[in-house]
C-alpha cells in the first residue's frame, strides 16, 4: 500500500506541476508573443480530472476526507469501531460500483476524440475507475484497522 500511495502523491504532484507550468506557458505565448497556444484549455481541463481524482487517493490514502463524526465519538470504541468498518465497507461497495460504470463509459469512449489534440476520451474517462479503485484500496486497508479494534473489546 505504501508504494500505491507514494505512486499517487508523485502522480499528483507531477500532474500538478505540469498544469501550472502549461498555464504559465499560456499566458506567455498570449500576452507577451501574442501567439495563443489552441490547445492549452483543451489538456487543463483534461489534467484537472485527473488531478482530482488522484488528489482524492492521496486524500484517503491521509485519512483528510470529510468526516462529521459526532455519533462515533459519542460512542464506546470498540462500538465506533464498527459503524466506521459498516461506512467504510458501504462506501467501497460504493466506490466499486463507480469504478465499474466509470471504466464501462471509458470503454464506450475509445472511439470518441477531444476537438483538438484528438485524444481518445478513453483517457480522459480512465481517471474516474482509477480513482475509485485507488480510494477504495485505502479505505479497505483502514477497514482492517477498525476491525481489529471492534474485535479487542476495548470499551
Amino acid at each position: 500500500m505504501k508504494l500505491i500511495g507514494t505512486i499517487a502523491s508523485v502522480a499528483a504532484a507531477g500532474t500538478l506541476l505540469l498544469l501550472v507550468a502549461l498555464f504559465c506557458a499560456a499566458v506567455v505565448m498570449r500576452y507577451v508573443f501574442e501567439t495563443p497556444i489552441q490547445w492549452t484549455e483543451e489538456m487543463s481541463g483534461f489534467l484537472m480530472i485527473w488531478i482530482v481524482m488522484i488528489g482524492a487517493v492521496v486524500a484517503e490514502r491521509d485519512d483528510q476526507h470529510l468526516t462529521i463524526p459526532l455519533l462515533t465519538e459519542a460512542l464506546p470504541n470498540r462500538i465506533a469501531a464498527g459503524v466506521n468498518l459498516v461506512t467504510s465497507l458501504l462506501s467501497v461497495g460504493l466506490l466499486m460500483a463507480l469504478a465499474w460504470y466509470g471504466y464501462s463509459l471509458a470503454m464506450k469512449a475509445q472511439f470518441k476524440f477531444t476537438q483538438i489534440l484528438k485524444i481518445s476520451w478513453t483517457w480522459i474517462d480512465l481517471a474516474v475507475p482509477l480513482g475509485a479503485v485507488g480510494i477504495a484500496l485505502f479505505t479497505l486497508a483502514r477497514c482492517i484497522g477498525y476491525a481489529r479494534t471492534a474485535a479487542k473489546g476495548n470499551a
